[in-house]
């Protein structure tokens, strides 16, 4: 892997001052979720820094990069709602340029932005770090913070809940990785509690 110092300067020359602020948060908030719920701080810090990295690329190039450079053929509703794509491609990236092999931190940033089944304790970590970091400003965001330390499935599931009802105000497509992440966690939730019984 090439140094944090080559990461962040590829960062500052290619991310809006607002995104790459916003990766720093991401990055702090997944230490301290890491130390919370007992994850690898170093993966934590360095998927949080980079998950965004193609984020500010343009939708035509983010397509031909992910096709044409790295041989990754998109689903249907990636390619319908572009702005899916730049988790996709940052994984691809984030191998490629920065030299990071570890599958788990690549599957984190990945699926940053949908989630998926069977997220691992580190993509939990960044896909809530992202919703919660301290330059995040909306409605809620206090409770979801508060709810982050206390049941980190909670807060996914809650975080989901709030992102299906802005697409289905906006009438948009839902990723089925999101509905899939959603029913998983829900199904573990009702095992546990049966288990507890």
């Amino acid at each position: 892997m090439i140094g944090i110092d080559k990461i962040n300067a590829y960062l500052l020359e290619t991310l809006s001052e607002k995104r790459y602020k916003h990766s720093l948060g991401v990055a702090q908030e997944a230490v301290k979720l890491s130390d919370h719920y007992g994850a690898d701080r170093e993966k934590a810090y360095l998927a949080g820094l980079v998950h965004d990295c193609a984020k500010e690329i343009a939708p035509q190039e983010m397509l031909s990069l992910i096709k044409d450079k790295y041989g990754v053929s998109p689903d249907s509703i990636s390619l319908h709602r572009p702005k899916l794509l730049h988790g996709i491609l940052g994984a691809a990236i984030s191998q490629n340029r920065f030299g990071i092999y570890d599958t788990a931190v690549l599957d984190a940033i990945r699926y940053h932005t949908t989630g998926k089944a069977n997220m691992s304790l580190l993509s939990k970590i960044i896909y809530i770090a992202d919703y919660i970091e301290p330059n995040r400003d909306y409605e809620d965001v206090d409770y979801l913070r508060k709810l982050a330390y206390e049941d980190i499935d909670k807060a996914i599931i809650y975080g989901i809940d709030f992102t299906i009802r802005d697409l289905l105000d906006r009438g948009a497509t839902i990723h089925p990785d999101t509905m899939h992440c959603r029913n998983d966690l829900l199904i573990k939730k009702a095992e546990r509690s049966s288990h507890e019984d």
